[in-house]
């Protein structure tokens, strides 16, 4: 367990994005798009297909960051958060500070990065 950074302030921060999350998502309709085919044309159509798409890509993108999120607040418990999940070095305070649930250092991040 790390003394070193402010796991309080690291557990709110995770905490309070993750309802952040929770009540975009109760605010969100992703269901399928649903059109009077008599009133639209066809560039309106596939707007509106392009427009769930993209709806669907950011859920996505919402339910991935809600893992880590979750896997962050799952490493507090066992006492290895703020550790590199690759090299179980440090994570920089400034990093975590950017993004509370990063699971790695910035050398395995661009190492990963780089391929």
């Amino acid at each position: 367990m790390r003394d070193d950074i402010d796991l309080e302030f690291f557990k709110k921060a995770l905490e309070d994005r993750l309802a952040a999350i929770q009540s975009d998502a109760e605010g969100r309709d992703n269901g399928p798009v649903e059109l009077d085919q008599g009133r639209t044309g066809r560039l309106t159509r596939m707007d509106a297909m392009q427009q769930q798409a993209m709806s669907q890509a950011a859920a996505r993108l919402t339910e991935q960051e809600r893992q880590r999120i979750f896997s962050a607040l799952d490493r507090m418990k066992s006492g290895d958060y703020g550790f590199c999940i690759v090299c179980d070095e440090d994570i920089e305070e400034g990093r975590l500070r950017f993004d509370p649930s990063i699971p790695t250092c910035i050398a395995c991040a661009r190492k990963a990065e780089n391929g």
